[in-house]
């Protein structure tokens, strides 16, 4: 068996900043993990990639390509188009290796994976290679400065993880960049409470406009009653620790390793 972080979310969530720590606390207790950038158009991390998909296509050179004449936007899903179609590369750099543990730092174009089909073939084919692929989605914290960006990133977050169709753990990243008020103000967000959400919107000139159409939004949040949040401290070392076990129990990480029995070793003292 194999498994796979597949980081994922807006731009500016910090997913690279992620991948960088997730490494750094691999290394500093010893785990084996490999990295792999598959944001074409990436233009610096503070980690080095095993396996950079750049090296098969980055969005500089589509652009600058005449013959297709793209954007950013439409550059960047043309290279994740390319990379689908060309998942053979992927084996190769992959390898075959039993037990091999991945974070895949991904672009931050939303669509990519709440109705586009690229991202999903990509996990077809990684749970075809045996892997159990775990979605980790970042959301800045700033998503939670109100009641609406809330309701918007949260069913931005649940059709992911519709399309996806694969464990999902849900991240607020940057809490390091709040103040202690602030961090105790965030678990009213933690869980999503709908009668919190209605009353907090109803505080509004747009909640009283809108109600109906906030009451709707927020009914297929609390209908479906799959969201939740993580909130990860880059600079609390145990944050980013409960994190990984969080991601390692949704993909049963280490369940297949051999469990050592210490029993028969501390009888066989005693009799000795």
């Amino acid at each position: 068996m194999r498994y796979c972080q597949l980081v994922i979310g807006p731009a500016g969530s910090g997913k690279s900043t992620y991948c960088s720590n997730l490494a750094r606390h691999c290394e500093d207790i010893k785990r084996p993990i490999r990295m792999l950038n598959l944001d074409p158009a990436a233009e610096y991390f503070d980690y080095s990639p095993e396996v950079d998909v750049r090296d098969l296509v980055s969005l500089d050179d589509v652009m600058e390509d005449e013959e297709v004449s793209f954007g950013p936007n439409g550059g960047l899903v043309f290279c994740m188009e390319f990379i689908v179609e060309n998942l053979q590369w992927l084996d190769e750099q992959l390898g075959d290796y039993e037990d091999d543990y991945w974070a895949i730092d991904c672009p931050g174009q939303i669509e990519l994976y709440t109705h586009l089909g690229v991202m999903r073939r990509l996990v077809d084919h990684l749970q075809h290679l045996n892997f159990r692929v775990c979605a980790v989605f970042l959301l800045d914290v700033q998503a939670i400065t109100d009641a609406a960006k809330f309701i918007g990133s949260t069913l931005t977050s649940l059709s992911a993880m519709v399309q996806l169709e694969v464990p999902h753990v849900n991240v607020f990243t940057k809490l390091d960049l709040l103040d202690q008020e602030a961090k105790e103000e965030l678990h009213s967000f933690f869980d999503v409470d709908p009668l919190h959400l209605s009353h907090q919107l109803k505080s509004t000139g747009f909640g009283s406009k809108f109600s109906s159409l906030n009451n709707a939004l927020i009914s297929v949040l609390d209908n479906y009653s799959m969201v939740q949040y993580y909130g990860l401290d880059m600079s609390d070392e145990d944050s980013i620790r409960d994190l990984t076990v969080m991601v390692d129990n949704a993909i049963q990480f280490g369940e297949d390793a051999d469990v050592k029995d210490t029993y028969e070793d501390n009888f066989n003292d005693d009799d000795s």
